[in-house]
């Protein structure tokens, strides 16, 4: 199994990355840009049974160490592989 987790700052958290990258494309013409959040993606290689304890197992990784859970949302998408 594979585990995709997706990191990013919780709403209301200064974001200046995001912001300078939202400037960065209105000063290259994309102007249809309004707002930029930036984060990051995490993929881990599993051998778990089912996709639940997978679920459950990554929950934790994330609490105790993938994620600072003050001021980051995370969001676990476990993938069965052939």
């Amino acid at each position: 199994m594979k585990a995709i987790i997706h990191i990013g700052l919780k709403q209301g958290v200064l974001d200046p990355q995001g912001r300078t990258i939202a400037r960065s494309l209105a000063h290259m013409g994309f102007d249809t840009v309004t707002k930029a959040r930036q984060g990051k993606t995490i993929e881990l290689e599993l051998n778990n049974e089912d996709a639940k304890s997978a679920k459950t197992e990554v929950d934790k990784m994330c609490k105790q160490l993938l994620a600072n859970t003050v001021i980051e949302d995370y969001h676990i998408e476990i993938v069965e592989q052939d």
